[in-house]
Order: C-alpha cells, then sequence, then structure tokens
C-alpha cells in the first residue's frame, strides 16, 4: 500500500504538478480513504520525503554486497555506480522540481545525503574494522556521497541529458585528482 500510494502520488505530481494535487486526489487515485492516507503518511511532502528515505539502506547494502575488492573509496564509487543505474531520469526531474518549491523538502533532501553518508560510513566500518580506520572510512563516504550529490544535481540541472554515472565517473575523476594534488 505505501508504495501504491507514493506511486500514484508522483504521477499525480506529474500530470498535475506538486501544488494541484491534493490529498483527496492522491487517496481516490490510489483506492483508499483519506483517513487511511494519513496512516501511511502525515503529508503530501511525504510523499517526495518517501521515495528518498530507501536510498540510504540501499547504499549501505550495496557497499556491502562490493566487498572489500578495492579501497574504501572505490567500493563506494561502484555502488554509487550501481544505485545510479536504478534511478529513472523523469522521476528523479519531478522530483528535483518539487524539492526546490518547498523548504520543507529542501531541508529532507539535505538529510537525506546526511544518512546516505551515515550509511555509507557504517557499511564501510563493517568491512574495514578497525578503530585506527574509523576516520578515513568517514572521509570516503563524505567524499563519495559529495560526489553522488553534485552529480544528482549537475544531472538534474542538465535536463538528464547525459546519464547520472557519467557524472559521477567525472566526479570521482576530480576528486581523485585533488585528493593527489599538493
Amino acid at each position: 500500500m505505501y508504495r501504491r500510494i507514493t506511486d500514484v502520488g508522483l504521477k499525480l505530481f506529474s500530470e498535475r504538478g506538486y501544488e494541484g494535487t491534493t490529498l483527496d486526489a492522491i487517496a481516490e487515485a490510489s483506492g483508499i480513504a483519506r483517513r487511511t492516507f494519513f496512516h501511511y503518511f502525515a503529508s503530501k511532502e511525504e510523499i517526495i520525503l518517501a521515495w528518498q528515505k530507501s536510498l540510504p539502506d540501499e547504499l549501505g547494502a550495496e557497499i556491502r554486497k562490493q566487498g572489500v575488492k578495492a579501497s574504501p573509496l572505490a567500493t563506494t564509487h561502484a555502488a554509487l555506480i550501481a544505485l545510479a543505474a536504478q534511478m529513472h531520469p523523469d522521476v528523479a526531474m519531478l522530483i528535483g522540481r518539487i524539492v526546490q518549491t518547498t523548504e520543507q523538502l529542501q531541508l529532507g533532501n539535505q538529510a537525506k545525503f546526511l544518512q546516505m553518508e551515515h550509511a555509507a560510513y557504517e557499511a564501510l566500518r563493517e568491512l574495514w574494522q578497525g578503530v585506527d580506520r574509523q576516520a578515513g572510512l568517514r572521509l570516503a563516504a563524505m567524499a563519495s556521497v559529495g560526489a553522488m550529490r553534485l552529480s544528482v544535481e549537475t544531472w538534474i540541472a542538465d535536463g538528464c541529458q547525459q546519464a547520472l554515472a557519467e557524472h559521477l565517473e567525472a566526479n570521482f575523476k576530480s576528486l581523485r585528482a585533488e585528493m593527489g594534488a599538493d
């Protein structure tokens, strides 16, 4: 039900605009009562945030899946590339536009990246154990999620003309170049 309401809400936002979509319309199109909507979501803003909530867990799981075949930075890079392949440009463009309409959604978007950073760090800590590595692992998580954030912003700003993975590759290349520079 949660997923259905989210999908219906996003569809209606794309057809009618965010402001033009009411809770009643979302409930009706989802085949539920307005009261049932509130069992799953407190507001229509939460539909946008719901789409983003799964990203931190997905990132952590993908990092664990990648394992210790490469460096922490390269592992996180590979995990983000895998996530990027699952992101749909039309949904990203829609959510990117909607997020810019309210301060609450902008703050939720910022929180998503912080949660992704934390999930990446926790996954890296599980793979590379040791107190002496914690600062480096945290920096790898921060830098990687920062590269993802910049990539998503650029991807949406250019109308998703290039694949998100191409933006990620370019930003990780720049990151590695800057890390090697003195």
